[in-house]
């Protein structure tokens, strides 16, 4: 493990992160820091794929992902965070590759077209059809060897992949094919479904314990558990996924307690809430912290897009020379 190779992961910054983030890759980010030179994207343009009517949700939401990068102990010497839009370089760079993936590639992306179906897409705007492209202009502008994502987004590193083959072969051996880091998938409030603030059915980065304690009361078991003491199964149930990511340790008791009805929902519950306020507290101090600091914040954002405009001038320069376009150098 070097300090040499760069981890590229981040967001859409289309409202609050949760603890579905936090599963799915954000607890990966924590540990890659340390090892690795860690860039994260705040992904606004990408955010106006699915939001460009409406762009006051990405500016307002910007500051709140920011410091919910920073509570969970992403920092500032570790990991470079930057705003996209203000890095023109990923722009030219996704323009250069959208000349060689084909439309019919894109249309038959399993994420986009998953997506596409959610939001009752019957007809694809270009941007958001073109949503990988993109990302791949963003793992590659810093040679990112490392990204971190959840399981949906496999395709788009497959076709980051292609992408960089793809140019390798076209002009020269200037891009760098990033791996996959997959985290865990986490169930949301309401079973079923993977926990997503779109679907309602999330627990965000930023809740009080009283609100942990509301919405894990609130939220869905075992359908087919009618009394305390049936049988249940643990595998068709949110919360044993909660003690799964939060208490591992105790995960083998839970789940056959469960399935002998000597534990009621009740107290199954009580267990995950205690796990999930014991990992947000150390989170909730360092937000009460940053939260009185909003300059701070800003200064950390454009300091780390200063920094990744850097990296991106390098890498376009290596670009330009290999596709023959830098024609005044």
């Amino acid at each position: 493990m070097s300090k040499q190779e760069r981890v590229l992961t981040g967001d859409r910054i289309t409202g609050k992160l949760h603890l579905g983030h936090y599963v799915g890759s954000l607890k990966n980010r924590l540990l890659l820091q340390e090892q690795y030179e860690t860039y994260i994207l705040l992904a606004d343009v990408q955010a106006l794929t699915t939001h460009f009517e409406n762009p006051k949700i990405i500016s307002d939401n910007l500051r709140n992902v920011a410091l919910d990068y920073l509570s969970v102990g992403l920092h500032p010497e570790k990991s470079t965070m930057f705003v996209q839009s203000m890095i023109p370089e990923i722009a030219e760079l996704t323009v250069y590759y959208s000349m060689f993936v084909t439309v019919n590639t894109l249309r038959h992306n399993p994420t986009i077209k998953t997506e596409a179906k959610q939001r009752g897409y019957k007809d694809m705007y270009y941007g958001f059809l073109g949503y990988p492209v993109s990302q791949a202009a963003d793992i590659t502008f810093c040679k990112a060897t490392l990204v971190p994502v959840g399981d949906d987004q496999i395709p788009h590193i497959e076709q980051t992949r292609k992408i960089v083959r793809r140019f390798n072969d076209l002009y020269a051996p200037v891009l760098v094919e990033p791996e996959a880091i997959v985290g865990d998938r986490l169930e949301g409030l309401d079973g079923g479904n993977k926990m997503s603030k779109s679907m309602g059915n999330a627990i965000f980065l930023d809740s009080s314990r009283d609100e942990v304690t509301a919405q894990i009361k609130r939220a869905k078991t075992d359908p087919n558990r009618i009394h305390k003491h049936d049988p249940g199964n643990p595998d068709i149930c949110p919360i044993y996924d909660y003690h799964s990511a939060f208490r591992p340790e105790g995960c083998d008791e839970i789940r056959q307690s469960c399935r002998a009805g000597t534990i009621g929902c009740s107290d199954c519950k009580g267990l995950a809430i205690r796990a999930i306020n014991e990992l947000l507290e150390p989170i909730r101090e360092r937000r009460a912290i940053y939260s009185g600091r909003p300059k701070d914040i800003d200064e950390i954002m454009i300091e780390g897009t200063r920094k990744a405009r850097r990296v991106a001038g390098e890498t376009m320069t290596e670009v330009r020379e290999a596709m023959g376009i830098n024609y005044f150098a």
